[in-house]
């Protein structure tokens, strides 16, 4: 058996030099040949030659975080709140733009804060009717290529780069929602809410269709073709209801508030 003791001149000097630095990154610890060239603060202190990895996905990782963060930050104290959708392109002169109107002027009657896309026609409506009455009114913008400032009625408001972080603020904060006429935004939104509800990801998120002319005959498919295949389970009556009255579909968006 060979003896340790008798290992070549040397040998012992050789090790205890290899493994004399200790590098700590963090909770981990490297020594000898595991010791990186390059430290941790050298690294992020170096000027960048490319900015290639401001478009790479860690980078919009740490963006997408940002935007929660910021958004659970502005809303997180907004208290009851009810979510108005429409489309942008309503006039003013319009009778569904002075319907969206009424009903943020409700909405703030109630104490209830009325949480719109921020832009113009039914969302600039709703946030018109919630601050001329004195409430809150949110807006939530996104960032588009030919998108306009939130509307001059917003007395709090926050633009988003991504449609999903803003969506989940709309769902987070609203326990229920009125949805006017609009294109494929509108129904992005209206489904969104109606999917989260049959997966059963939200308990209870009551929404209000104003304007019969206009919903009754996606409905009329909804419960008919799509119904008839097989696609769907039947819609709970008291979740989606069609109607004309404003001061009906108020009470819809509001039959979802907890109890205060």
């Amino acid at each position: 058996m060979a003896d340790e003791s008798k290992d070549a001149p040397g040998a012992q000097e050789v090790e205890s030099v290899l493994f004399a630095q200790t590098y700590h990154k963090g909770p981990v610890i490297l020594r000898g040949p595991m010791i990186p060239e390059q430290t941790t603060t050298g690294n992020l202190l170096a000027t960048e030659d490319s900015t290639d990895w401001l478009h790479m996905d860690p980078w919009r990782v740490m963006r997408i975080q940002a935007e929660f963060v910021d958004g659970f930050g502005a809303l997180a104290e907004l208290g009851p709140a009810v979510a108005i959708f429409g489309s942008a392109r309503t006039p003013r002169n319009d009778s569904m733009y002075r319907a969206a109107r009424r009903a943020g002027k409700l909405l703030a009657a109630h104490g209830v804060a009325v949480i719109t896309g921020g832009g113009p026609g039914i969302m600039e409506a709703a946030n018109r009717g919630a601050a001329v009455a004195g409430g809150t009114s949110v807006g939530l913008g996104i960032e588009l290529p030919h998108e306009q400032e939130l509307n001059a009625w917003v007395n709090l408001g926050m633009t988003f780069r991504y449609f999903f972080v803003r969506k989940t603020m709309f769902v987070k904060y609203s326990s229920g929602a009125i949805v006017f006429p609009g294109g494929f935004g509108t129904l992005d939104e209206l489904f969104e809410l109606l999917t989260l509800v049959q997966t059963h990801k939200v308990k209870r998120m009551p929404a209000a269709l104003v304007g019969a002319d206009y919903w009754h005959g996606l409905f009329d498919w909804i419960s008919g073709t799509m119904l008839d295949s097989g696609y769907i389970s039947p819609l709970d009556p008291a979740l989606v209801q069609i109607t004309d009255d404003v001061e009906e579909a108020v009470a819809v968006a509001l039959s979802g508030m907890p109890e205060r």
